[in-house]
């Protein structure tokens, strides 16, 4: 288990918007009371790198972090892990599963956006072992 990084902010979406969290409560349907829970497991938990919002920024793009659709927002990035790898965040593990497909929703924010978070915009993981994450948790590449 190496320690790679720490959970910077953690966002919850709700049928009516997105909010910020302090902690968020998972089991193995995904983010309890988050509208996408229990709808797609391989897809339950989208994680995003700070590294995604300073390559928009270097375009001049302002955005609020958030707006990717991100529920964990790290300063590690974990867009290179292949499929199966497993990360522990809080008492929580995380295994991916897919990267992000782009949606239409980037394009809303600024046309932008689509083309250039192509490979950056998150990755997808479901989860293993149920718990909860909170804002600081470190982040840890299990073996």
């Amino acid at each position: 288990m190496t320690k790679v990084g720490n959970v910077c902010f953690l966002f919850c979406s709700f049928v009516e918007g997105r909010a910020r969290a302090d902690e968020l409560l998972l089991d193995t349907k995904g983010i309890i009371k988050d509208k996408h829970y229990n709808k797609n497991i391989e897809r339950s938990v989208l994680l995003a790198s700070m590294q995604s919002y300073a390559l928009v920024k270097k375009q001049s793009i302002d955005v609020p972090y958030g707006v990717l659709g991100e529920n964990l927002l790290m300063d590690y990035n974990p867009y290179h892990l292949p499929g199966g790898s497993r990360l522990k965040i809080g008492n929580v593990v995380l295994e991916i599963s897919q990267h992000c497909t782009l949606c239409k929703g980037l394009a809303k924010v600024d046309a932008k956006l689509p083309k250039l978070l192509k490979n950056d915009r998150g990755i997808f993981a479901k989860v293993i072992e149920p718990g909860s994450i909170k804002d600081g948790d470190a982040i840890y590449l299990l073996d």
